[in-house]
């Protein structure tokens, strides 16, 4: 078996999609593990991108065919988490508009990202590293401390937090560990980004939502293809099976390779 083959296994992707019935089948996988669970919902922080459109679109029919099922009052939560101002946040009250959620919070959160950071920074002083924390470090604090944030709002409220990590994501560990990786489940963990995207046009994301250039928000500029050298459309092909450039094909390898720890257990003795 080529390491394609083995990589494409692992992660479940297939060659091709019908989007109504990937819909429904993550519709009906997230309504089982609200019920088994006991919560009263789903938790789904909006970013404004692609992914987290297409989580809140399979959560929100999860919850309305929960209570609509059952007669009792489901609810799918959308948390907005700026850094300061965030340029594209118009992009997540959008999302929230086009799949009607009545349910939706902002929590900013760059004072808690600051004071960490700043601690940080003292920490380093103490044993003679006098320097600011580096814009990657900045970054995982960000995404953690979201992570933080949600989990407090669905311990009170009795939500399941939903992550929108991917297959295109998994190959390249392009997500933060203990950050938005860590989550109670993911409904798109077998598609990759092209049919991300497909499950987006059927469902009915915004269009400027599904035009716009993937990011994870953590820094201004950043893009997801500049930082990887990668582009989605590569990935995508990869994952399902066709032949690639070779150097695209040996970028998306070693980082499948360099990051294992991101999807393995734990290591422990």
């Amino acid at each position: 078996m080529s390491l394609q083959q083995e990589i494409i296994q692992r992660l479940g992707v297939k060659p091709e999609i019908d989007p109504a019935i990937e819909c429904r089948k993550r519709v009906d996988f997230l309504k089982e593990h609200v019920r088994n669970s006991g919560t009263t919902g789903l938790l789904i922080a909006i970013s404004g991108g692609l992914d987290s459109a297409v989580a809140t679109g399979l959560c929100k029919k999860a919850t309305d065919e929960l209570t609509a099922e059952t007669g009792k009052p489901y609810m799918t939560l959308g948390v907005f988490q700026p850094y300061g101002e965030q340029g594209d946040i118009a992009h997540s009250y959008e999302v929230a508009e086009a799949f009607k959620l009545e349910h939706r919070v902002e929590t900013n959160i760059q004072e808690a990202v600051d004071e960490i950071a700043l601690e940080v920074e003292h920490a380093m002083k103490d044993i003679g590293i006098s320097r600011h924390i580096s814009r990657g470090g900045k970054g995982n604090v960000k995404a953690r401390t979201r992570m933080v944030v949600q989990y407090a709002l669905a311990f009170d409220l009795n939500l399941l937090v939903v992550g929108t990590d991917h297959a295109s994501e998994a190959i390249t560990g392009f997500y933060t560990k203990w950050g938005d990786g860590a989550v109670d489940i993911t409904p798109l963990s077998t598609l990759n980004k092209r049919q991300v995207g497909q499950l987006g046009a059927y469902l009915g994301v915004p269009q400027s939502v599904l035009d716009k250039a993937p990011t994870a928000g953590l820094w201004e500029g950043q893009t997801d293809e500049n930082e990887l050298g990668i582009t989605y459309a590569d990935n995508s092909d990869y994952l399902e099976g066709k032949v690639i450039n070779d150097e695209a094909r040996e970028k998306l390898e070693k980082q499948y390779v360099k990051t294992h720890h991101k999807r393995d257990p734990i290591p422990g003795i």
